[in-house]
C-alpha cells in the first residue's frame, strides 16, 4: 500500500497555512487600491483576485524553481524532513507578527529567511546557494521596489501630461473603468510569483521525502492547493494590510490606483519570468509611493515609508532567526 509519512502531511498542511497567511499579507496588495478608491466592492474584489491569482498561479513555475533549489541545496539538505517545517514555522512566526501590528511586510522574504535560517542550522553555510541568494533575492530585494517607485512615478508624470487639457472629473471616470484592468493584472502577476513561492517549498518537500525525483516539475495538486489557501488568506485577513496600502500612504484616487497597479504588474511579471521571488508588498507600496511623489512631495505620508522600510530590512534575518531555532527545536522532537 502507498504509505506518506505523517511528517510530510504536516509539512503541507503548514505550507497551506503559510499560505493563507500570505493571503492575508500580500493578496491585499492586489486589491488594496482598486477597493480603496471604491472603484469595486469589497467582496467582488476578492472574488476577481482569487479567480486572477489561480490563472497566474498556472502560468509559470520559475519561481516555484528558485524556491525549490536557488536557495538552498537539495542535495546537501536532502533527508533532512524537519528542514521545510522549520522554514515554513519561521515564515509563519514573522507574518504573525507583522500581521497583527498591519505592517505590510514581505511573506516572501519571511519564506526565503525562514528556509535560509533552517538550513544554516542543518548543515551551517554550506547548505546555502549562496550565488542563487544573491541573484536571486538579495538583488531583486533592492532592485524592484526603486524600479516600482521609478516606473510608478514615470507613469503617473505621462498619464498627467496625456490628460493636463481633459476636465478631471472625466478623467477619474476614465480611470476607474481601467482600473478593473490593472487590478486584473496586478492579481495576476501576483499569482504568477508569490503563488508558485509555497509550490516550491512543497516540491521541496516532495523530493527530500523520496515523492519527486527533482524540484524542476511542480504537480498540479500543489499549484492548486496553494492558490486555493492564498485566496482564502485574503478573504478573511486581508484588510489591515488593505487600509495601510490604500489609506495610510497616500489617498488614492482611480488615475493613481491604475498607475499604481499598472507599474507594480510590470515590474513583477517581469521578476517572475526571470525566476525572481520578490516581495509584491514592496513593489506596490515602492509604486504607491512613486505615484504620489508627482503630486507632490508631502502629499506622501513618509512616516509609513520608515515603518515600511524597517520591516523590509528586519524581514530576512528575524525570519531566518526564527527557523534555525524551529529547526533545532524540532530536531529534538524527530531525532
Amino acid at each position: 500500500m502507498f504509505e506518506i509519512p505523517l511528517l510530510l502531511v504536516l509539512i503541507v498542511l503548514v505550507a497551506l497555512v503559510f499560505d493563507f497567511t500570505n493571503g492575508a499579507h500580500d493578496c491585499a496588495n492586489a486589491i488594496a487600491t482598486v477597493v480603496s478608491t471604491k472603484v469595486v466592492t469589497p467582496r467582488l474584489a476578492v472574488g476577481c483576485a482569487a479567480a486572477l491569482n489561480l490563472i497566474g498561479a498556472l502560468l509559470g513555475t520559475e519561481v516555484a524553481k528558485t524556491l525549490g533549489s536557488g536557495i538552498v541545496l537539495p542535495e546537501v539538505v536532502e533527508g533532512s524532513h524537519v528542514l521545510v517545517l522549520a522554514a515554513l514555522v519561521g515564515a509563519i512566526g514573522w507574518n504573525c507578527i507583522t500581521w497583527y501590528f498591519g505592517i505590510p511586510s514581505s511573506s516572501s522574504h519571511a519564506l526565503i529567511g525562514g528556509l535560509i535560517g533552517a538550513a544554516i542550522a542543518h548543515s551551517g553555510l554550506t547548505g546555502l546557494n549562496i550565488g542563487g541568494i544573491v541573484n536571486k533575492v538579495l538583488l531583486p530585494l533592492v532592485i524592484s521596489p526603486l524600479s516600482g517607485y521609478a516606473v510608478g512615478f514615470v507613469l503617473m508624470w505621462i498619464i498627467y501630461w496625456l490628460c493636463a487639457r481633459i476636465q478631471r472629473s472625466k478623467v477619474n471616470r476614465a480611470f476607474r473603468k481601467l482600473q478593473l484592468l490593472s487590478a486584473g493584472f496586478m492579481a495576476t502577476s501576483h499569482g504568477l510569483n508569490d503563488a508558485q513561492k509555497t509550490m516550491g517549498i512543497i516540491t521541496l518537500a516532495l523530493m527530500i521525502f523520496g515523492f519527486a525525483d527533482t524540484t524542476e516539475h511542480v504537480p498540479l495538486w500543489v499549484k492548486l492547493s496553494c492558490a486555493g489557501a492564498m485566496a482564502c488568506g485574503t478573504a478573511i485577513g486581508g484588510w489591515k494590510i488593505v487600509k495601510t496600502m490604500g489609506h495610510r500612504i497616500f489617498k488614492l484616487e482611480p488615475v493613481h490606483g491604475f498607475a499604481a497597479e499598472t507599474s507594480a504588474s510590470l515590474v513583477i511579471a517581469g521578476a517572475s519570468m526571470l525566476g525572481a521571488p520578490v516581495s509584491t508588498t514592496h513593489t506596490i507600496s515602492a509604486c504607491i509611493f512613486g505615484v504620489g511623489s508627482t503630486k507632490r512631495l508631502s502629499a506622501v505620508r513618509w512616516t509609513v515609508a520608515g515603518q515600511l522600510v524597517i520591516a523590509w530590512v528586519l524581514t530576512l534575518p528575524a525570519a531566518s532567526v526564527i527557523g534555525c531555532l524551529s529547526y533545532l527545536v524540532l530536531h529534538l522532537i524527530w531525532a
